[in-house]
């Protein structure tokens, strides 16, 4: 099965992608993942990539989706993949069909995790990482609200999840991706799961997505 995971911060993509993973034999392939690997494997465009992260530019699409399509040809993508973090632009997906269409591959679904604006920014202000195996809690939740429970590392906040920067990036999100998702709905491969209920009630309705392409 072919799909791109789709969410703004806060909904809880990250952790239905990990669930995905330990039910479906498809790689997880993010854009850092695959910036990452194209960079450690010395590739032609893994170091056109590495001269712009290095100058603290963009990566421009034409370089980005020559390293998606790298990834997309590897042999653990035989069987199918899940995509996150890309397409984030109607320009980078059509690009995404073209490389597939190329490859006789196609997009079987778009799944985009969609929760309310305001309890999205609540999640985000109240959401802790932990510093050592990158688990994510909320604190919310939480009795000790300074020590992982799993791997018992220190949590912190984001830069980037605290007050008007968190409010500025899920700002930019979901004007940016309102077009990408309206593009794939006329594909009709968008498929919009509520995010906000618990975590295996989500995740339900995903794998009943799933199990009808796999």
């Amino acid at each position: 099965m072919n799909i791109v995971l789709m969410g703004p911060p806060g909904a809880g993509k990250g952790t239905q992608a990990e669930l995905i993973k330990k039910n479906y034999p498809i790689p997880h392939i993010s854009t850092g993942d695959m910036f990452r690997d194209a960079v450690k494997n010395g590739t032609e465009l893994g170091l056109k990539a590495k001269s712009y992260m290095d100058a603290g530019q963009l990566v421009p699409d034409e370089v980005t989706i020559g390293i998606i399509q790298e990834r997309l040809a590897q042999d653990d993508c035989a069987s199918g993949f899940m995509l996150d973090g890309f397409p984030r632009t109607t320009p980078q997906a059509e690009a995404l069909d073209q490389v597939l269409a190329d490859m006789g591959k196609k997009l079987e679904a778009v799944i985009n995790i969609f929760v309310p604006r305001e309890v999205l920014l609540q999640r985000i202000l109240n959401r802790v990482t932990c510093n050592n195996c990158k688990t994510v809690y909320n604190l919310r939740f939480l009795d000790d609200h300074k020590t992982c429970t799993k791997c018992g590392g220190e949590l912190g906040y984001r830069s980037d999840d605290r007050g008007e920067i968190a409010k500025t990036r899920l700002e930019v999100y979901l004007e940016q991706t309102l077009p990408l998702l309206q593009y794939y709905q006329e594909r009709q491969v968008l498929n919009s799961i509520d995010g906000n209920r618990e975590t295996d009630e989500v995740f339900e309705d995903i794998q009943e997505l799933l199990e009808k392409i796999k």
